[in-house]
């Protein structure tokens, strides 16, 4: 758990657990089946956090950063720790990427098989759902860092986890909750899916001069320039809220969900704190300020001295994190109220 980065679970806990909210009230709804998914999605991403260690480890991406360090620039160097100190090998790697997919799966084939009992195969609203989805991100969840594709490495990266995380993810959750899925959540999740591409992207953007000594092509990269890498952080961040609203006023989502609005000021703020970033301004408040919401172990992130990279990096998730939150809460309220 500590070596698959569980800090990152908020990525795909609050999209899956929204997915399952938003599916409360639906004829068909089962709440033990929205958990058992949850819980698959939660396996399923720690194993990809291993994989990409794995894949990077391979292709000696610490080295990489250890020669930036050297030029004088700013790179993570805190990365895959369990194997460059001989705690864990590539073999015990592997092993445990394994029995998580293999959990994953046991809880995907769990929720198909009371699906398919209720409400068969086929039709709209049929489990092949279930298998369409599960296969999609399965593939592009394997292929992010490993070959032939190793669509991470050719600047894919973001946009294809910002799908998996989001539309993917999404509505298989809520297909295993309610039997079926909604126009709604397809609106909810492409805004959704942006903000976790921005958690990538912002990661990619802070680390652009360690990814380019590995060759490793990310978004911000492919980019191009300064200007465009702005211009994108602006559109992930801002283009979420836009789809809310206008799904509030064509009246295709709840008006209580126009209440995520009051996340915008940490959306602001992130795109402040990057454009300085890129104007050579690397450093950040010696405390996180209280508009960007919890970050634990603060402290121990200034000793290792990642507290430049881990404040941006947290505010991205925790902006993912109060969004998902407010539209549940708005969801919950609406079918009370």
């Amino acid at each position: 758990m500590k070596n698959a980065r569980s800090v990152s679970l908020m990525q795909s806990l609050m999209p899956a657990a929204l997915a399952v909210v938003l599916a409360v009230g639906s004829p068909g709804f089962n709440i033990w089946l929205g958990l058992l998914a949850m819980l698959g999605v939660s396996s399923a991403h720690l194993a990809m956090n291993l994989a990409d260690d794995y894949f990077d480890y391979r292709a000696d991406m610490l080295g990489d950063r250890d020669k930036v360090v050297r030029k004088g620039f700013r790179a993570m160097m805190v990365k895959y720790p369990y194997l460059t100190d001989g705690s864990e090998t590539p073999s015990s790697l592997l092993r445990a990427i394994c029995c998580m997919l293999g959990f994953a799966a046991l809880c995907g084939v769990g929720v198909f098989l009371c699906r398919l009992s209720t409400g068969g195969f086929s039709g709209p609203d049929g489990c092949w759902w279930i298998v369409a989805l599960a296969a999609a991100a399965g593939f592009l969840g394997l292929f992010y860092s490993a070959p032939p594709f190793k669509f991470a490495y050719r600047g894919l990266g973001e946009p294809l986890i910002g799908f998996v995380f989001g539309p993917l993810l999404m509505l298989g959750c809520f297909y295993s909750a309610a039997g079926r899925v909604s126009p709604e959540v397809v609106w909810v999740s492409s805004a959704v899916g942006l903000l976790v591409l921005n958690i990538l992207y912002t990661h990619s953007f802070i680390e652009i001069a360690g990814d380019a000594e590995s060759g490793k092509m990310t978004l911000a990269r492919l980019l191009g320039n300064s200007g465009l890498r702005l211009a994108a952080a602006w559109a992930f961040n801002l283009l979420p809220y836009l789809i809310i609203v206008c799904g509030a006023v064509l009246q295709k989502l709840e008006p209580a969900y126009l209440a995520v609005l009051f996340a915008l000021p940490r959306s602001l703020w992130l795109c402040s704190s990057l454009r300085d970033f890129a104007r050579g301004n690397t450093g950040v408040p010696d405390m996180p300020p209280l508009i960007l919401g919890a970050m634990r172990g603060w402290e121990r992130y200034k000793a290792m001295g990642i507290d430049w990279f881990m404040m941006r990096w947290l505010t991205a998730r925790n902006i993912t994190g109060a969004f998902c939150g407010i539209i549940a809460v708005a969801k919950l309220l609406s079918l009370v109220i």
